[in-house]
């Protein structure tokens, strides 16, 4: 499913910023895309973490090829040897099961994460041993496909903002404390608003071979 503002979002990115306008011009027809699924997503950024997009395109198809429909229950009922055969380490074998768990002890369809606010499912999320503030965010953004929020913890789109607005960032941006680069990153990022969900996609596409997808 792809959001249903996308096309909105583009042209008004693409009047506020001409660097922004660029990157859309570079990828048309390219969307995000979210797979209506709230644990598919949950369990596919848990894959993704600290590896690179190609890694974990790797390291997802062999899962899903060994688990076959992607479930809580299918997930609590894989062996570890078959999951560290998919190339997935102990620690992210824990984490998909408790994320498993949790969606069977509450019940957890797509109703129950839509009526949230954003505060909330980052709340309930990050409850969650495992799922830290990044994987919280890019649940909010694949698969909520909440508009404007910006993953300033994200280092791809850190990466993608210093590269590419180099003189908004100032000069003496790397000697700045962590905070310090987070403010003139949500600084950059005041013209992308409502959109900066939108934004942090294509900042993302300009640095990946193939777009990144939870």
């Amino acid at each position: 499913m792809m959001p249903d503002y996308w096309e909105q979002a583009t042209a008004d990115l693409s009047a506020a910023d001409p660097v922004m306008a660029k990157i859309i011009a570079d990828y048309p027809g390219e969307v995000m895309q979210s797979r209506g699924d709230a644990f598919y997503t949950l369990a596919r950024s848990i894959v993704g973490q600290q590896v690179s997009v190609k890694a974990a395109d790797s390291m997802w198809a062999k899962y899903e090829a060994s688990i076959g429909q992607v479930t809580p229950k299918r997930q609590l009922g894989m062996e570890e040897e078959t999951l560290r055969g998919c190339g997935l380490s102990r620690q992210k074998i824990r984490y998909l099961g408790e994320i498993a768990q949790f969606f069977i002890d509450n019940d957890a369809d797509a109703a129950w994460f839509v009526e949230k606010t954003d505060d909330e499912v980052m709340t309930a999320l990050t409850s969650i041993v495992g799922v830290g503030r990044w994987t919280a965010e890019m649940f909010l953004i694949f698969h909520l496909q909440r508009p404007d929020f910006l993953p300033l913890d994200d280092i791809g789109l850190q990466r993608a903002v210093e590269k590419l607005y180099p003189k908004q960032l100032k000069k003496d941006y790397f000697e700045q404390k962590t905070r310090e680069k987070y403010e003139r990153i949500e600084k950059v990022a005041k013209k992308w608003r409502p959109w900066r969900s939108v934004a942090t996609w294509y900042l993302w596409r300009s640095l990946d071979p193939v777009p990144v997808e939870y």
